[in-house]
């Protein structure tokens, strides 16, 4: 209960805070930069070198490639029925096909599963900053004509993410150097990230102009929400597969639109209005998707 609380103090203060104008327009972006330098890296060494790796947990690396590979579907044939210019078209296969597995995913994951299994979650979100890097970061520099695509651009942008790099050194320096006399300064970094987030969230959060743009808003939430958890559940059952691992990465895969994703949307100037609006209006909705999926994960898994 403590942690639906939470979620609704900090993302409605960012609200409030945005409406009175107490704080600079692009107030968030400092809080980002501290998520995104210091508190997702601090999530990756705070749970990683503790995980027992085994291949189940390829089951929390399939689910987010997965639901971007139906995004990319799901554009295509939405796009064959309304034409979309290609940056509208580059917009929606990033708010589509990545989820917002930390910002939004790792406190609702505790609210609903417990704290422990964010350790799960953490390599569906590290799969999908890495999709973002990579895949996303392509869709990017195609649909806006702005950067020549090539392999260094793409190695530039992953090589110079914070969270991956921080994922990468809790994987590899733990087994070199004894770093768990730093655990309890690591377990006070990454509890900034569900606050500061969600205030972020509430900061950011935009819906002027959505009648113009409901039926790319509607399609790309109808498959965020819904057919992509329900595409992942599909090859769970076809499968056999059941258990606590597939039930974190099915409900990480559930989450709205990953806010990096607008970052780079924006960066790019793919539609940056169409973008934050779906973002926003999908956090809103997550509240209410994650809670019936939540249910059903917990009878059908």
């Amino acid at each position: 209960m403590v942690n639906f609380v939470l979620i609704a103090i900090c993302i409605a203060a960012g609200m409030l805070f945005r409406v009175s104008k107490k704080l600079p327009a692009d107030a968030h972006r400092g809080i980002n930069a501290w998520i995104i330098y210091v508190a997702l890296p601090a999530v990756s060494f705070k749970y990683l070198p503790h995980i027992t790796w085994t291949r189940d947990l390829l089951v929390a690396v399939a689910a987010p490639v997965m639901v971007w590979l139906g995004g990319w579907v799901m554009v295509k044939i939405y796009s064959k029925f309304k034409p979309l210019d290609q940056r509208t078209e580059g917009s929606l296969r990033l708010m589509g096909g990545l989820a917002n597995t930390s910002f939004v995913g790792f406190p609702l994951i505790a609210a609903y599963f417990g704290e422990k299994y964010i350790s799960i979650a953490i390599i569906c979100d590290q799969i999908t900053f890495l999709l973002l890097s990579t895949a996303g970061v392509v869709v990017a520099i195609n649909a806006s004509k702005k950067q020549a695509l090539s392999a260094k651009v793409v190695l530039e942008r992953v090589l110079r993410f914070p969270p991956f790099l921080g994922c990468m050194g809790a994987l590899i320096i733990p087994h070199f150097i004894n770093i768990s006399v730093a655990d309890p300064l690591f377990d006070k970094l990454a509890a900034t990230v569900a606050p500061l987030a969600l205030f972020s969230i509430g900061l950011q959060l935009q819906f002027k102009g959505w009648l113009s743009e409901v039926k790319n808003i509607s399609v790309t939430l109808v498959y965020k929400l819904i057919l992509a958890p329900l595409l992942v559940l599909a090859f769970f059952l076809c499968l056999g597969i059941k258990g606590i691992i597939p039930q974190i990465s099915l409900f990480e895969a559930a989450m709205p639109t990953l806010l990096t994703a607008g970052v780079v949307a924006d960066e790019y100037g793919l539609n940056p209005k169409l973008s934050n609006l779906i973002i926003g209006i999908g956090i809103l909705l997550s509240l209410l998707t994650t809670a019936v999926w939540s249910l059903v994960i917990h009878a059908v898994l």
